[in-house]
């Protein structure tokens, strides 16, 4: 293309996107720092009290040059203080509250765990785009796993008891009093557990398509001792075993399913004549304009590594996304069977749905 060929850029517009360019780079980049920290325990060990790379290298057994060079990257990315006169690296309040506490409702490192094991299925995501072949969720490597339980436990912890089960109309009566609970797609069982340590009279069932998942739920809940009010299976949500639950439970998984009509009829044939069956699933508006901001990139990016492949691997595949919407949600529910279905809370993150039949 010759010169007199090029259009006309504006170089204000231009340095602008350059400018978004760099701090995505620097983004991109510094998911593998936060990971690297969580695993090595920098963030827990800084957030005890200021320190040197030399002295954040000793305390937790690293190499001092390694530790040197991640600090830097973290204060330039505002995820550790620097003290200029002291030379000494630290964690404020808040950055120790998102970066060391994992029981908290704020905790990031599960997010960019979950993040790094999406990216390493890019090759597979990429010829897919070509052949329109799916990847199922057992296809992705550990990370995304792990990564996905720490995402999603602390926002169940924060709310889960306390807010989104009290949502739902007589269930928590219900659940205090003794009652059946499905929890389907309840990958390492973070949501199973919680329930019924909140609920000691209640029996809880978990299920999951993936063995692995459920073999660390087992392990999870002796040692969280509630073993003896939980039973985990290997089950897929249109075929999982029971009859007669009082409450059936998907936490962020419908949207995931190759055919969730059929999910949603299982659950109908499934539940007592008044249970009640809970649909948390992402956030979302119903029209792609009001989506077109920083927590709608954010699933849309995960849909299109994790939700999107993981429903065409399946049968049907009707790819809903992890931005399907309510609409989108009632219909799905209500073709199986549905008669009642509301929206009951919703948090910056989740939508949670209720369903009767």
């Amino acid at each position: 293309m010759s010169t007199a060929e090029m259009p006309a850029i504006n170089m204000d517009k231009l340095n602008t996107f350059i400018g978004q360019f760099v701090t995505d780079l620097g983004a991109a980049v510094h998911a593998g720092m936060v990971v690297i920290g969580e695993k090595l325990g920098l963030y827990k060990a800084l957030a005890a009290a200021p320190m040197t790379p030399a002295q954040l290298a000793s305390r937790t057994q690293t190499d001092e040059r390694y530790v040197r060079e991640w600090l830097s990257s973290q204060a330039a990315g505002g995820y550790v203080t620097y003290d200029q006169h002291s030379k000494k690296f630290s964690l404020n309040e808040e950055q120790a509250f998102a970066l060391t506490n994992e029981d908290s409702p704020a905790y990031v490192p599960g997010a960019f765990e979950l993040a790094l094991g999406s990216l390493a299925a890019v090759p597979q995501i990429t010829e897919a785009f070509r052949t329109g072949d799916g990847m199922g969720w057992h296809e992705h490597v550990d990370g995304v796993f792990h990564g996905c339980e720490k995402f999603f436990r602390p926002g169940y912890a924060a709310n889960l008891v306390s807010t989104w089960i009290p949502s739902m109309d007589d269930v928590k009566e219900k659940l205090e009093a003794g009652a059946r609970i499905a929890d389907v797609g309840c990958g390492k069982g973070a949501s199973t557990i919680l329930m019924a340590k909140a609920f000691p009279n209640s029996k809880f069932f978990g299920f999951d398509y993936h063995p692995q998942s459920i073999e660390a739920a087992r392990e999870i809940a002796k040692r969280e001792g509630v073993s003896d009010r939980i039973t985990f299976e290997v089950a897929s949500a249109k075929d999982f075993p029971g009859k007669n639950y009082d409450f059936v439970t998907f936490f962020d998984c419908l949207h995931d399913m190759g055919d969730p009509i059929g999910a949603s009829a299982h659950v109908r044939q499934s539940l007592a004549k008044d249970g009640t069956w809970m649909i948390v699933e992402p956030f979302a508006n119903d029209e792609l304009k009001d989506n077109l901001n920083p927590v709608g990139r954010v699933y849309y990016g995960f849909s299109t590594l994790l939700c999107t492949p993981c429903s065409r691997s399946q049968e049907v595949g009707l790819c809903l996304g992890a931005q399907a919407g309510e609409p989108r949600i009632r219909e799905v529910v209500s073709s199986g069977g549905f008669f009642r279905f509301r929206r009951a809370t919703e948090t910056p993150f989740n939508i949670v749905y209720e369903a009767r039949p």
